[in-house]
């Protein structure tokens, strides 16, 4: 896992699990890019999933564009090892995940055509456990 997928340091070192079953009401438009990947189910996006994401951005954009990455696994989950006896306290962590709600914005796509878009979002879909669309940037008048 590379080290700009955990944090550089934590207050505690473990957490409880906590969910939220609530829409996004933070980071729910498109900010940075042109083009976004939008999150339409709420999950722990664990850092592998995160970074396999971002490998299929850029295989498919070579070296075009710019890729903004809108979470960050911020959320340490622990797991017991299998046949393990009940108590002895809680477990070791396991992997980093970042919390996503309905709605969060998990990528973005800057400098690159809306074809070349779709087509890199579509590939990143794939791979994330939750079902996404594709946004574009909202115009203000």
């Amino acid at each position: 896992m590379p080290p700009y997928k955990i944090p550089k340091r934590v207050k505690f070192r473990r957490e409880f699990r906590r969910v939220r079953d609530r829409n996004a009401t933070k980071g729910n438009y498109v900010a940075f890019g042109d083009y976004g990947l939008q999150a339409l189910e709420g999950c722990w996006l664990k850092s592998n999933c995160i970074e396999a994401g971002r490998i299929a951005i850029q295989r498919v954009l070579k070296r075009e564009g710019k890729i903004f990455i809108r979470v960050f696994p911020d959320k340490p989950v622990s797991k017991k090892p299998l046949e393990t006896r009940m108590g002895k306290g809680k477990a070791d962590i396991d992997y980093w995940a970042a919390r996503v709600k309905p709605g969060t914005m998990l990528y973005e796509l800057a400098g690159v055509s809306e074809a070349r878009a779709k087509e890199a979002f579509m590939r990143v879909a794939m791979k994330m456990p939750v079902r996404c669309r594709f946004v574009h940037r909202r115009v203000s008048a």
